[in-house]
Formats: C-alpha cells, structure tokens, sequence
C-alpha cells in the first residue's frame, strides 16, 4: 500500500539547499550535445561544482565527457536526482520511471516547465520535487 506524502514548499530555501546538499548525481534528461543550449549549460556548471552529472539524451556517445544513457531505465548507478529539460507533458511519464527505480529523491522540472500532476504524483510516492525552476539559478543563489 502506497502512502500520500504532505506537500513539500519548495519555494523554502532551506528545502532547496537540503535537495543541493543530498543530491550527488544528477540524471539530465534531454541533455543538449550543443553548448549553447540551457540543458548543456546547466549540466555543466552542476558538473563543475562537484555533481556527477549523468546524460539522458537519444544520440550521442558522451557528453561533457560523461556517458550517454537512451533513457532513464538504462542507468546502472545511483540516481538521487532526476532533472528534466524536455517537454512538460514527458514528466508525466518520467515520474513513473523515476519512482519504478526506487532511488530518485528529487524530482526537479527545469525552469520554463510545469506540470502539476506530475509534481503531485512525484510528490506521492514521496520525492521532492520542484517544477519551473532552473537548478544552475537557485544553486548560485543559494550557495
């Protein structure tokens, strides 16, 4: 039997620095090869303070150096973080596959981005999660 969890206030500072400090590795779904891209530029600075970054995108080998993973199902490693920069409609599906792996705490979707059955459901089966706000923003602001 599966149990409601109360909403979280992620507009809460403190719950944004809590997902920043457990968060290790990071899964960015719709990771752009194209450094100009907000997905590529996001992952790269996640990168460069200290998160194991883990690409999610249909083509490519490596990006930023990592591995590329097709899709959520495929990553072998631990995943504390789910970061979506793909269509809003895609996080309805993305949060079964998130809960279906049973290490995903936080369910973020990228600045830009809502949908609220899929942060109400994410929330249900008791992650974090966070929507319309960008992870590389709230993380510079925090620090």
């Amino acid at each position: 039997m599966e149990c409601s969890m109360p909403m979280v206030n992620t507009n809460d500072d403190n719950i944004l620095k809590q997902i920043f400090k457990e968060s290790k590795s990071i899964a960015i779904i719709g990771l752009s090869p194209d450094e100009s891209k907000p997905s590529n530029r996001v992952a790269k600075y996640l990168q460069n303070v200290g998160y194991k970054i883990i690409p999610v995108y249909p083509k490519e080998e490596f990006i930023l150096g990592e591995k590329v993973y097709r899709n959520l199902e495929d990553i072998k490693e631990k995943v504390d973080m789910v970061n979506m920069f793909r269509k809003a409609s895609f996080a309805d599906e993305l949060v079964e596959i998130a809960k279906n792996r049973g290490d995903v705490k936080y369910f973020w979707i990228q600045l830009g981005l809502v949908n609220d059955e899929a942060f109400k459901t994410a929330t249900h089966y008791g992650m974090i999660a966070v929507q319309n706000k960008c992870t590389k923003i709230e993380h510079e602001r925090l620090k």
